[in-house]
């Protein structure tokens, strides 16, 4: 069975997939990044806690990767053929609790698995905005919903007006205090709710701290301006104190 249920999902007759979160071991020794545009997130990723760290979890895990990775036509298949069961008629599908859509193939291969099974409904939140843009955006599966989340490598390509978006925020008064709306209440309204979609952090204490008060979108901000501040420190200049272009690469 690949598809799971967890206790807070299933009264809502929502199915899990998930991945290792942020990064996975196989048993080989490859190390696979699963959240390639992950940022601030990182360091506070729920998915990095708790129960996704027991061993029979993260094995799990594990495996729908490596099945992913080394046996995607079996996998696709084999998705395929556990969502016709009929309990999935009606159902939804969230897409990753842990990971994201790692490479162009995965998400091309849910693309056609959604398309396969028109009865069932999928959602995510994803950091993998350049990617949705070019292969989802154009043209989406009607049985598909998502949401760009804050705190990824790819926030400045986000317009919290056109697009639908979701934020961490401290807890449920900050999200009130910014005039958006919680997804607290039930997962789906991430992505069947109002388009600016606060999340209330995890009461963790570790986690917390390192947030600091912050919406991960400001945090993220303030961690890309202190980078660029970074780089342009040591960017080379000329005589004038001018930036030098770097040098075309030689084609020999």
């Amino acid at each position: 069975m690949l598809l799971r249920q967890n206790r807070r999902l299933r009264a809502l007759r929502i199915y899990n997939w998930s991945l290792p979160a942020l990064a996975g071991r196989l048993p080989d020794g490859r190390n696979v990044r699963v959240c390639p545009s992950a940022g601030v997130c990182a360091s506070v990723c729920y998915a990095r806690n708790g129960t996704f760290l027991w061993p029979v979890v993260k094995a799990r895990h594990t495996e729908n990767l490596r099945l992913v990775l080394d046996e995607p036509d079996r996998w696709q298949q084999e998705m395929l053929a556990e969502l016709a069961k009929p309990r999935f008629d009606g159902a939804w599908v969230r897409l990753h609790d842990a990971g994201d859509f790692f490479s162009r193939d995965y998400l091309a291969r849910w693309l056609e698995i959604m398309r396969a099974r028109p009865q069932t409904r999928f959602y995510c939140y994803t950091k993998e905005v350049g990617l949705f843009r070019e292969l989802v955006e154009p043209d989406p599966p009607a049985n598909f919903w998502w949401v760009y989340s804050f705190g990824g490598q790819q926030d400045s390509m986000l317009d919290k007006e056109l697009d639908r978006v979701a934020d961490v925020f401290p807890g449920e008064a900050s999200i009130a205090d910014a005039g958006w709306h919680s997804q607290a209440e039930s997962d789906l309204l991430a992505v069947l709710g109002p388009g600016q979609v606060g999340i209330p952090a995890n009461n963790i204490a570790r986690f917390k701290a390192r947030q600091n008060g912050r919406r991960w979108s400001d945090w993220q901000a303030a961690t890309d301006a202190a980078r660029r501040r970074k780089l342009d420190r040591f960017a080379p200049v000329d005589g004038h104190g001018e930036p030098v272009a770097a040098p075309e690469p030689r084609g020999d």
